[in-house]
């Protein structure tokens, strides 16, 4: 295991974010101000949620090429949403586990004035959604390292570094591929900081294949200095 792999280094790292002096309550992302609560992963400190932006092609709302009804898994900041929300077109849901996260996207898409375009829903994954919602893009930049089975979490913030037994992963596997429409996609944003051949083990164990999209290469110099590999994988059922 490289050490950019290992789960105690994720778990420094979110303890950091929580307590370093420096965490802002405001920061700014895509040429805007973004509120940050307190318990809420930081943008600032990890590339991800840029990439995830990049991956989604929303990184600038007046160039998105994105359109459609979009689910995002773990929302955090809202940031993703709220960007997608400001494209004005489709139906955007954010879900996070974290109350605070399901606050601070609300905060973020009042900040923008698109809180009539947004619904965020506190819970596990998929679990607030109702039977047979369906969206044309379903997305979640996961908790990509992977932490003991018997791992227990001190904190929900915790649980946005690092899945226990890949756990959430298992379930995001599972269930993704049906709640797209005919013609969606249920992306994975996942990176090289995770267990990619443990993934597609996983992934066949569920019935499913994994399609890397793009690649992402992101230097991080926070615990010496790496290159980390981001991927979008497309998630679909193993053909008969």
């Amino acid at each position: 295991m490289s050490l950019v792999q290992s789960f105690e280094l994720s778990l420094e790292r979110s303890n950091l974010s929580l307590t370093r002096e420096d965490r802002p309550k405001v920061f700014e992302m895509c040429d805007r101000e973004w509120d940050l609560l307190d318990e809420v992963f930081a943008p600032v400190y990890s590339p991800s949620t840029g990439v995830s932006l990049e991956f989604l092609g929303l990184t600038d709302i007046s160039t998105s090429g994105r359109n459609g009804s979009l689910l995002e898994i773990g929302c955090g900041a809202g940031v993703a949403v709220v960007m997608a929300a400001l494209t004005g077109e489709g139906r955007v849901v954010g879900s996070d586990i974290n109350p605070q996260a399901v606050a601070n996207t609300r905060l973020n898409a009042a900040r923008h004035g698109v809180q009539d375009r947004v619904t965020v829903l506190q819970g596990d994954l998929f679990s607030e959604l109702a039977d047979g919602e369906r969206f044309d893009t379903v997305f979640w930049s996961s908790n990509y390292v992977r932490a003991p089975k018997d791992y227990v979490y001190k904190s929900l913030h915790e649980a946005a570094y690092v899945d226990a037994d890949y756990r959430a992963h298992r379930v995001y596997l599972t269930e993704a591929p049906k709640r797209t429409t005919d013609g969606g996609s249920a992306l994975l944003h996942f990176s090289s900081r995770g267990d990619l051949a443990e993934l597609h083990r996983l992934a066949a164990d569920c019935g499913r294949e994994l399609r890397t999209l793009k690649s992402i290469q992101a230097r991080e110099s926070e615990y010496g200095d790496h290159v980390v590999e981001h991927l979008l994988l497309e998630i679909s059922a193993v053909a008969d």
